[in-house]
């Protein structure tokens, strides 16, 4: 990835909270740019290996459920650029375009293999070639949603610096997010409880990030998958 100068971030990230992590980060460009000389190489080997599973798990969704084999949608990634990300459907054809961005535990609009799928976050599969693409990295800030990185504070921002990531320390932390939502208003609670939560993981992630520091979030992404509960 490259870091671009700071006369050249977007003004509507730009504030002096975001500044501080910039500086953090300008130190680390060399880093940064082998993080997606990595990131490309192995999500190149990843779509190789991973090429029966996808057809497989393709066959099952067009089998089980109508509708589309791909959910697409737009999230936020680096420097609040808008950019389409793919996931396999999990969701009843009907439902996948509710307003509500956010799953509950028990959510109704998951189909049974959706549930599959997700708990082993074999949904996650497609993002491979967003990483190709360079629009999202192995490990950073999950990709939200326009609506919801509006609602970002100052320093929140700072995430918007580094590209949307397939896994984070926070994805690791927050693994059962869908149990902590609950009631009528999850919105609410995501805004209020879970986002500022993570959001100090994310910003943690930018003061310590290094190559093996990715490495070793993706394999504790890896056993945090496969725990047996």
């Amino acid at each position: 990835m490259i870091l671009l100068n700071w006369e050249n971030i977007p003004d509507k990230i730009k504030n002096d909270c975001v500044r501080n992590y910039y500086n953090i980060l300008a130190k680390k460009r060399k880093q940064l740019i082998i993080k997606r000389i990595f990131d490309l190489s192995f999500s190149l080997i990843l779509c190789i290996i991973a090429a029966p599973i996808i057809l497989l798990i393709a066959i099952l969704i067009k089998c089980t459920s109508k509708g589309s084999v791909f959910f697409k949608q737009n999230r936020v990634t680096q420097y609040g650029e808008v950019f389409r990300i793919f996931k396999f459907r999990t969701m009843h054809q009907k439902t996948e375009t509710s307003s509500v961005h956010i799953t509950a535990e028990n959510d109704s609009r998951i189909t049974k293999l959706g549930q599959v799928l997700r708990k082993f976050r074999l949904d996650e599969i497609p993002q491979l070639f967003n990483i190709v693409a360079g629009q999202m990295s192995f490990v950073g800030t999950r990709p939200e949603v326009l609506k919801y990185v509006d609602h970002y504070t100052d320093e929140m921002k700072a995430s918007l610096l580094m590209p949307a990531g397939l896994t984070s320390l926070a994805s690791i932390k927050f693994k059962d997010e869908s149990k902590l939502l609950s009631g009528h208003n999850i919105e609410q609670t995501y805004f209020q409880k879970i986002l500022p939560e993570k959001m100090k993981y994310n910003l943690l992630y930018i003061e310590q990030f290094n190559l093996l520091y990715d490495i070793k979030l993706m394999l504790k992404t890896v056993f945090s998958v496969i725990k047996i509960n």
